[in-house]
This record gives structure tokens, sequence and C-alpha cells, in this order.
């Protein structure tokens, strides 16, 4: 790709407006406007054109707003009207077909969608959108059609329950392209917003980097986190005499077992691993573990390895047999738990 070329973002929003969601139709107009105002803003700071589309489904699919530029991007608000049933095959079928016949002429064009759902698929048999007519030969052509997606497209879809991630995983979506929410509240929408978000930073950063797709928007797993994604987002390893990992053998509190291990504490200065799903602040510092070597990297770079937005989100642990996420502590009494290894900065 000459240099003169430049990124072309397409990133679609393919969102679900049956019945089941009139009690979050406002937010899900606020939730997807902030998406936008976010895109408009590091699109400007990344310096990447992005284009924006916006499907809603209920019993037919619609396209709302065709391949705008984000800086132009009205609000939703009387875009998104709910009612009716779940034509999710349709909606993802008609949304890839459709934005596939977009021209990507004279640059390096990546397309992004999320699906965004509050229930399972149920009306898209009778829908005139999804031609086969045959749910069963539905779930075949949208398997086939993310089969054979080129490398620049990435296709995410966020479900509420177990049993819509099984779907998904049917229909042929990356597991790892597979996000749960909860459809229950809007704090769930809010928290789905920022997982959506995450997803973006992630990338977007990456398109800098020259990756033109990705099959684990949702991943701090290998595909995610492997020897070439560190080398792509510019991690170099810490001067190994500038940190000590210290085995936890008991559940303590995080200033009091660097103290019985004989250093001493400070602020900011002790990472612990992360093994469950929590919540990550925005300045937050990451680093990374090689765990074959015990090399260490972090800095700025290992939040946008992670595309972690510079707001509040959720981050989980996927299995990763190389790599393993530590997540920078600012308080005292933070519960380290046995079998972890804490990272201390000297």
């Amino acid at each position: 790709m000459s240099g003169s070329q430049n990124y072309i973002n397409h990133v679609a929003l393919v969102l679900d407006a049956s019945s089941s969601m009139s009690h979050l139709s406002s937010k899900v107009v606020e939730v997807a406007d902030q998406q936008i105002a976010y895109l408009a803003r590091r699109s400007r700071e990344l310096d990447q054109e992005t284009r924006v589309t916006v499907y809603v489904f209920a019993d037919k699919v619609e396209c709302v707003i065709y391949d705008k530029d984000v800086l132009r991007m009205p609000s939703l608000k009387q875009l998104y009207r709910v009612g009716g049933m779940t034509a999710l095959l349709a909606a993802a079928l008609k949304s890839q077909r459709e934005l596939a016949q977009t021209a990507q002429l004279y640059g390096d064009h990546s397309f992004l969608t999320f699906v965004l759902t509050d229930g399972q698929e149920n009306v898209s048999h009778r829908c005139p959108d999804a031609p086969d007519g045959n749910p069963r030969e539905l779930v075949r052509a949208v398997a086939e059609m993310i089969r054979t997606q080129e490398d620049n497209w990435t296709l995410a879809v966020l479900v509420p329950d177990q049993m819509g991630r099984r779907e998904a995983m049917q229909c042929g979506f990356p597991k790892d392209n597979i996000a749960i929410w909860d459809a229950t509240s809007t704090q769930g929408l809010e928290e789905a917003g920022q997982v959506i978000r995450q997803a973006t930073e992630n990338f977007m950063v990456g398109r800098a980097q020259g990756i033109r797709g990705s099959r684990a928007v949702f991943s701090t797993g290998a595909e995610a986190v492997n020897k070439d994604t560190i080398k792509a987002a510019g991690l170099t390893p810490v001067d190994a005499s500038k940190y000590q990992l210290v085995p936890v053998t008991r559940e303590a509190a995080i200033r009091d077992w660097v103290v019985e291990c004989g250093h001493t504490y400070r602020t900011g200065g002790a990472f612990y691993q992360l093994s469950k799903s929590e919540k990550v602040q925005a300045r937050k510092r990451i680093a990374v573990l090689e765990k074959k070597t015990d090399r260490v990297y972090t800095g700025p770079e290992a939040r946008a390895l992670l595309g972690l937005p510079d707001v509040e989100v959720r981050v989980k642990p996927d299995h990763n047999d190389d790599f393993t996420i530590f997540v920078q502590s600012t308080s005292v009494n933070r519960k380290l738990i046995p079998n972890t290894r804490l990272l201390l900065m000297l």
C-alpha cells in the first residue's frame, strides 16, 4: 500500500428494534450517539476516515443511515423506533451483503459491524430480506457468508445470554466476536456500549498498524495478545532489573503482602494478575507478561493492545497459554488471589 492511500473504516451498527427493546429505546439512542461521537473523535486523532451505516431490525430490516461521514452524523433520535419481532439473521445477511457493494477504490478499506440484540431469532424466515425462507437454510447462509468474508471484514454480535451465544456460534460468528450483555437494564446497555467502544478502539489502533480485520474483537486471549500483536503495538520489554515477580501463596491485602515479602509498597508500583472479569479505570496502567521468559511489556501501548478506551471498562481474562495480563493497583487493600503472581515495579 502506498503511503498516500488513506485508511477508510466502514463501521455499521445493526440494532434490534423489536418490541422487547422498548424499555431501553431512549438508552439505545444515547449509547449509539455516544459511540458515534467517540468514533468521530478517534477518527480525527488517528487521521482515519470513518463512514457509519446504521440498520434497525424488527419484523423487517431497514437501513436508516448508509455510509455517512462520521463527522456529519445526525442523532438516531428520529430514526430508532421499536415494535415487532426479531429478524436477527436477516439483519446480519442484509447488512453484510449491502455493505459488500460499497466501492473499495483508492484507500485501505476495512469493515466493522456490531449487531446488538436482546433476544433470539424468530421471524427472518418470513422476512423479504432473507430469500431462503427456511430457518435452517438461513443459519447456513449466514455461516457461509461469515466463512467467506475477506480479511478486511469484522462482524461481531452482542447477545443477552448463553443461549444467544450458542445460536450465534451455530451461525458461524467467531467465538471471540460474541459478547454477552445484560439486556434487562439501562446499566447493562451502558456496559454494552463500553464493550463496543473498547472493541472499536482495538480495531482502530490495529488499523494504524496495518491490521485489516479481527476474529477476536472481544478477547484478551491468544488471538488478541500474542507475539505478533505485541510487536505490531510497538511494545518493548521492560529492563529485567526494573521489576520483580512475587508469588501470591494466600489471600492477602496487596500492601500487606508486599511488605510481608520484604519490599516497600509504593502506590501504583504493584500490578495484580487479572484473574477474573473486572472493571479497569481509564488511568490504570496495564502490563503484559510472557509466561515462558517472564519478560514484561508495559506502557500506553499495552492499553491499546487490549483496546482499552479512555473510560472505565470491564475486562475479562480469556484463556492464553503464552501471556498474562497485569493491572496496576492504586489501592492498599486490594485482595490478592492465591496461586497468582504480583508484578512489582522497582
